[in-house]
């Protein structure tokens, strides 16, 4: 990936409130998602990730934008060695995510028929960066997860690693 901007769209056969829920509670996010969030979800509220009792909290991770079914935003989470350890990045990738400027991440919700459309746009990403490769992996598997879950009531399996 070259620029700074990452997009992602898809369609889900739900209701803004329902994908909003699915979003921000944690019951749900740690299903799709392996994470918990922390939050308040006002603008400005900190976010703490916690990711099987791992937690990670910056003072830069921050809601930025929180309008429940409609839009969502947020900077994307810090990068710590303990968190580098435990999705197995050696110190070099690790060294390279941390000198990368902070990103952020944003989640438009649209009514569209019988469906919701959902568009991830994760910017600010250091082209040619790491965190841009790893996000547009990712954000496809995630959103593909999320859209299960939300259709069948099933999560998809995790990938393997």
């Amino acid at each position: 990936m070259d620029n700074d901007t990452f997009v992602y769209t898809t369609y889900i056969r739900t209701t803004p409130d329902e994908l909003w829920k699915a979003l921000t509670e944690p019951d749900l996010t740690r299903r799709y998602w392996g994470v918990a969030f922390e939050a308040e979800w006002t603008p400005g509220a900190p976010m703490v990730w916690d990711e099987g009792g791992r937690r990670t909290a910056d003072p830069g991770q921050v809601v930025l934008e929180a309008e429940p079914g409609r839009r969502l935003s947020y900077t994307w989470h810090a990068f710590t060695p303990a968190w580098a350890e435990a999705v197995g990045l050696g110190p070099d990738a690790y060294e390279r995510l941390a000198r990368e400027r902070r990103s952020r991440v944003a989640f438009a919700i649209e009514p569209s028929g019988d469906t919701v459309r959902l568009t991830v746009t994760h910017g600010d990403l250091e082209p040619g960066g790491t965190v841009g490769r790893l996000v547009a992996e990712g954000w496809p598997a995630l959103v593909s997860s999320l859209k299960s879950l939300l259709e069948t009531g099933e999560e998809l399996p995790e990938p393997p690693r």
